[in-house]
């Protein structure tokens, strides 16, 4: 067994974790400068396996701990060994043992193989191992070879007894001496008590016969005693039995009274809670009353305006002609016009022939006139000119120019009639306009219209909506009062039982509801007080007190379910509860006995439950009976082994136990349960219509709120359609305007053209007649033929004046009548057209005026607020109604609790009553059963009575039983300085005398045993301290010899008979105790064999060190370990006894392991593994394992340095 490695965390210098590789199992060198931390490994390594850290105060503890340089304190260390333990030297069964031990400022523990072990379970495993408490060797720290070297002979002496374990025998010497003297000193006074009893014995005797006497007559005293004690004591049981049954009928009368108290409280508590609802319901009517009245008086007011807006509507200026009128007059307007355009267009074509004729006539009468001019100037051309050629040049100039002139009037004729042509297309195509605008203004209208008549529509759905909102407000209102009021209740009844449980079962049951609720955990059914309801409430007493707290037990169908909400709750930290699992649950139902006329019945048939939970409902109630009394339940108890119940809940339990009184049922959870179901039903109820009012209420809000957007649609294309309409009409009267210029340039251009056509033709005949006249000779007037031609033209120019004037006359007429026609159309009947769609316009679309729609909106909108208004005055009438109601009835309830307090006054007094008879009964009962009591002392105090005290004075009267006691009692008057107790003293006395005897017998025997053992242990502790000493002794001068070859050395122990004598260890027979040991010397030789040898104060210091080596090493030899730690043991020795000692440490290290530090580098050459400890600027130490060359480097280094 080994050291395999070391870990140090926060103890002293070593602040970090510090692992340190695997030791070797043989030789170990640790090097480090001083103050590095080389003692503070090896006093970690003692911190674990010596006794050198027990008992330590927290100042010690706290010395242990790191103080560095660092901010942060270290508040615990630990040390951890872990032993190669291949050969099984800790009797554990592992490869390896691992020993820690950790310390704090209030705590010092330590655990082995990672498990928490006791201090003396440690210290034993140690020792078990070889880790001796009598040989402290196998650790040497710096010091230690000092002070072995520095001591005196009798300290010497003292280690000796150390290791050879002398203190066990001393210890064990000195609690027998203990046991001797206080077995010395019981026996001394067993001696005195037995003299004390040997002389009281002897008085005893003598007082037996007076005794005897005494006897006699006490016998008959108390013969006589019990008597009268027997007849008093049956006198008081038969008042007791009485006593009892009259108590017996007060409580069944009392029951009664409790039974009808009950009721009265619980109707009480009814009509309490009719008259809150009546005050509430009274409360919530005024405030919808009022709320209402207020409504109406809004209503009226709106009825007042809307009524003054229909009035001024139908009182209005523009509606003096109301739309249907003027629709009336626009039809027959457009009839009249109709007509009129059919007259127009059987007049124009009269006026266009005539006209036509007119034209042609007038044609024909320029060519006769131009045909007459050319002949009247033909007539007269002869007195013009002279010659024909002056005539011909003249017609030729003349004919030019009118060839000339002609041909450009022909262009402009050709100018007017491409200019008509054109006028005349544009006409048709203006007129074809007009035609297309009309109809755009018709249809947008007639589509004016039926949007005018939708929005009325949606205007009214809106109002009637609106309306129904209100109406709703008005509910919602209501149902919000009486949802806080329920709420209000609600909450009161879950403080009511939440008073009835734990705060954390309170807060747990409310964390399994969230958890339902928002995990949407299947499987949870809830606490048991909601899944169940109980057939009458005549039995909710014992079925609350048979559940107890399991009324608020969650009931779920696996244990997984009940663990995953566990798990929950845990986590938020909500509450406790504690859970049935159906999976779970293995109820044993007992045969339970039923006899109903009997008024016993299993109390699970009177509770109605899912038969899904049958299992939770059987392992709570399954085992309960109900029997009507106690006496019943109680032999029911017996012969069933069953639990039972009486209603009143008085129980009888199968353990034995009986438990009942009087049971507060205001505080009953049952009620409190049934009272929070109804106000949770209640509650849902109320919040089921409020969430339904609100819901309709969105509904309507939408429903509006989509209204409103159709009528602001509807409005806008209707102002899109009048604002298009406007342009229509405004490009309808340019285009008006347009034709009429059109119209009166076409008659222009045709009346220019007409003329023109008439001078072309004149210009014709004119150039045709001077052309005909250039061949011609010139002479002085006219030919025959053109005589007569002239005369014909006359004659015909005058026919043609005629018809002209005729056929003018007839243009004109038609013109006329044309004219007029076209007049009436244009300047009156279409401008009134115009003017009347514009008023059927102006009143169908303007919103500022008044309308048959906005009237018949106002109208509609006035009967809805009617409608609203009267049904609001039947909800006053109503309300009214329902106040005087609810105020009878609050009356007639307060009558009734008045009622019903006044009698249970009354019983209260009757209970008090009854509680002061109650109080005189147990008075009286107490002072009977006292008398009893009293009278059964008396008896008991008697003691043993003889056979003939119970028969022989049974028929005795009570006067003459009293004057035989008193004879008695004065015979027994004169035995008053007798000893009573003679006979019980002697006897005592005896057994006191032979116990002591025998007390004495095994105390002298075991003072002798002891007596050996204390001879025993000082043969034992010579025996150890002469054998430890010759094997000391022995291997003190092997180890010598090995160290010092060339010389000798011993050990010498000195004894008191004569200090200057030297003995050694062979003359150490001479005495038979150590107690004449005085000291052990040495005497050593480093030269010589056979000198005599110096004593150790003659050496120098560094002999003294390798004799103080010598000698430890000697002791381990004597008692080995597993391992060594040595600290430093070369510091002072001489560079050859050095190379001694590793060389001994190389052969010892093949059995043992050694870890040694040095500064030395002759310990180097036969080290097996090397670790050096190195030591910050932060005051931390740490430790690592390094070459030979690294540790050899350091060494030299060390040794230049000092």
């Amino acid at each position: 067994m080994f050291i395999k490695t070391l870990t140090i965390q926060g103890f002293k210098s070593y602040r970090d974790q510090t692992l340190i590789e695997p030791f070797s199992p043989k030789h170990n060198v640790v090097v480090g400068r001083n103050g590095s931390g080389k003692s503070n490994f090896f006093a970690a390594i003692r911190f674990v396996l010596s006794d050198a850290y027990t008992s330590m105060s927290r100042e010690e503890r706290q010395a242990l701990l790191h103080e560095g340089v660092s901010t942060q304190s270290t508040l615990s260390a630990f040390v951890e060994i872990v032993f190669d333990n291949s050969d099984n030297r800790f009797p554990t069964g592992h490869e390896e043992v691992i020993l820690r031990r950790t310390i704090g400022h209030k705590k010092d523990e330590y655990s082995l193989d990672k498990k928490s072990a006791s201090k003396a379970d440690v210290m034993n495993l140690l020792e078990s191992a070889g880790f001796s408490r009598s040989n402290p060797y196998y650790i040497v720290p710096q010091g230690r070879i000092t002070a072995l070297t520095n001591a005196k002979d009798h300290e010497r002496l003292a280690l000796l007894k150390e290791v050879a374990g002398t203190k066990v025998y001393e210890q064990r010497r000195t609690e027998s001496l203990r046991i001797m003297a206080e077995t010395s000193s019981k026996r001394s006074k067993i001696n005195e008590l037995l003299e004390y009893i040997e002389s009281r014995l002897a008085e005893l005797d003598e007082e037996k016969e007076e005794l005897k006497e005494f006897q006699e007559k006490d016998k008959e005293r108390r013969c006589l005693e019990y008597a009268l004690y027997h007849r008093e004591m049956e006198d008081s049981v038969s008042a007791l039995e009485d006593l009892d049954a009259e108590q017996e009928e007060d409580s069944r009368n009392e029951k009664t009274r409790r039974a009808e108290t009950r009721l009265r409280e619980k109707e009480a508590q009814n009509l309490e809670r009719q008259l809150s609802d009546h005050s509430a319901a009274l409360d919530s009517l005024t405030q919808s009353r009022a709320e209402t009245q207020a409504d109406l008086k809004d209503y009226t007011k709106t009825r007042t305006e809307i009524e003054c807006t229909i009035s001024d509507l139908e009182n209005s200026a523009i509606n003096l002609s109301s739309k249907s009128d003027l629709e009336a007059e626009l039809y027959s307007l457009e009839a009249t016009i109709e007509e009129k355009q059919a007259e127009l267009a059987n007049v124009i074509p009269q006026w266009q022939a005539a006209k036509d004729q007119q034209i042609a006539q007038r044609h024909r009468l320029d060519e006769a006139n131009a045909r007459m001019s050319t002949l009247y100037a033909k007539r007269g051309r002869a007195t013009k000119f002279s010659s024909k050629a002056e005539r011909d040049a003249y017609l030729k100039t003349e004919i030019l120019s009118m060839e000339k002139f002609r041909s450009a009037q022909q262009s402009h004729l050709q100018t007017l009639q491409a200019g008509l042509t054109t006028s005349k297309h544009s006409l048709a195509e203006i007129e074809e306009q007009l035609s297309e605008q009309q109809n755009r203004i018709s249809d947008g209208r007639r589509k004016i219209a039926q949007l005018a008549e939708e929005i009325a529509q949606l205007k009214g759905k809106q109002a009637d909506l609106q309306e129904t909102r209100k109406e709703k407000w008005r509910d919602d209102t209501k149902i919000e009062s009486s949802l806080s009021r329920a709420r209000e209740e609600l909450q009161n009844a879950e403080r009511s039982l939440a008073g009835m449980m734990d705060k954390d079962t309170g807060m747990g049951l409310r964390a399994i509801d969230k958890i339902s609720e928002t995990h949407n955990i299947p499987g949870i059914h809830g606490p048991l007080y909601r899944l169940f309801k109980v057939e009458n409430e005549v039995y909710n007493m014992a079925v609350e007190l048979t559940a107890g707290t399991s009324l608020f037990h969650v009931v779920v169908d696996t244990d997984a379910t009940a663990s995953q909400v566990l798990e929950i709750m845990l986590r938020e930290k909500t509450g406790r509860v504690t859970f049935m699992p159906l999976n779970r649950l293995k109820p044993n139902v007992p045969n339970l006995p039923e006899n109903e006329s009997e008024g016993t019945f299993p109390l699970l048939k009177k509770l109605r439950y899912d038969p899904v939970l049958e299992k939770a409902f059987q392992q709570v109630f399954g085992k309960t009976c109900v029997c009507p009394t106690l006496d019943i339940g109680a032999a029911y108890v017996k012969s069933h082994g069953v639990n039972t119940i009486t209603l009143d809940g008085d129980k009888v339990e199968r353990k034995g136990t009986i438990t009942g009184g009087y049971h507060d049922f205001k505080r009953s959870r049952v009620e409190a349960i049934n009272n929070l179901m109804i106000r949770r039903n209640k509650f849902d109820e109320i919040e089921k219509a409020s969430k339904d009012a609100k819901d309709a209420i969105a509904r309507l809000d939408l429903e509006i709120t989509q209204i409103s957007g159709k009528i602001t649609l509807n409005s806008g294309k209707q102002a899109q359609i009048r604002e298009d309409r406007e342009r229509q009409m405004t490009l309808g009267s340019r285009l008006t305007n347009e034709k009429e210029v059109l119209v009166a340039k076409t008659a222009k251009l045709e009346a220019e053209g007409s003329d023109l056509e008439a001078e072309l033709l004149q210009l014709a005949a004119k150039t045709q007649s001077y052309s005909e006249e250039l061949g011609t000779p010139l002479v002085n007037g006219l030919s025959s033929g053109e005589e007569t031609e002239l005369e014909t033209l006359s004659q015909s120019a005058e026919q043609s004046k005629l018809t002209l004037v005729q056929l003018t006359q007839t243009v004109n007429n038609l013109q006329a009548q044309k004219d007029a026609v076209d007049i009436e159309l244009n300047e009156r009947l279409r401008r009134r057209s115009q003017d009347l769609r514009k008023q059927i316009d102006s009143i169908g679309d303007s919103a500022d005026v008044a309308s048959e729609d906005e009237l018949a909106s106002q109208k509609h909108q006035l009967g809805s607020i009617q409608r609203t208004v009267d049904g609001l005055e039947r909800e006053l009438a109503a309300a009214d109604k329902k106040t005087d109601e609810l105020n009878k009835a609050i009356a007639d309830t307060r009558k009734r609790l008045e009622e019903v307090q006044l009698r249970q006054s009354e019983s209260n007094r009757a209970v008090s009553k009854q509680q002061k008879s109650t109080e005189r009964y147990l008075a009286k009962k107490q002072m009977l059963t006292s008398r009893k009591e009293e009278f059964t002392r008396n008896i008991r105090d008697l003691g043993v009575l003889p056979e003939e005290a119970f028969e022989k004075y049974t028929n005795e009267k009570v006067e003459k039983l009293v004057r035989k006691l008193h004879v008695v009692k004065e015979g027994l008057s004169k035995f008053a300085h007798v000893n009573k107790k003679a006979f019980e003293q002697y006897t005592n006395f005896n057994k006191q005398r032979d116990a002591l005897l025998t007390r004495r017998a095994e105390l002298e025997k075991s003072a002798e045993s002891i007596e050996e053992l204390v001879e025993n242990l000082d043969l034992r502790k010579d025996e150890a301290i002469e054998r430890t000493f010759k094997q000391v002794a022995k291997n003190f001068e092997e180890v010598f010899e090995k160290l010092v070859p060339a010389g000798r050395g011993k050990l010498i122990i000195q004894r008191k008979i004569d200090q200057d004598e030297e003995m050694d260890e062979e003359d150490g027979n001479a005495q038979n105790s150590i107690d004449n040991y005085t000291g052990v010397s040495i005497k050593v030789s480093f030269n010589s064999k056979v000198d005599e040898g110096l004593r150790i104060q003659q050496l120098s210091g560094g002999q003294k060190s390798l004799v103080a080596l010598a000698t430890v090493f000697a002791i381990q030899k004597c008692d080995p370990a597993p391992f060594y730690l040595f600290d430093e043991i070369d510091a002072n020795l001489d560079a050859q006894y050095r190379t001694a000692v590793a060389a001994m440490i190389k052969d010892l290290s093949s059995t043992g392991q050694f870890i040694v530090t040095t500064f030395r580098p002759e310990m180097l050459v036969t080290a097996d593994k090397f670790y050096g400890v190195l030591f910050n600027n932060q005051k931390v130490s740490s430790i690592r394992a390094i070459k030979r060359e690294e540790a050899q480097e350091f060494v030299d280094q060390e040794a230049q340095a000092q």
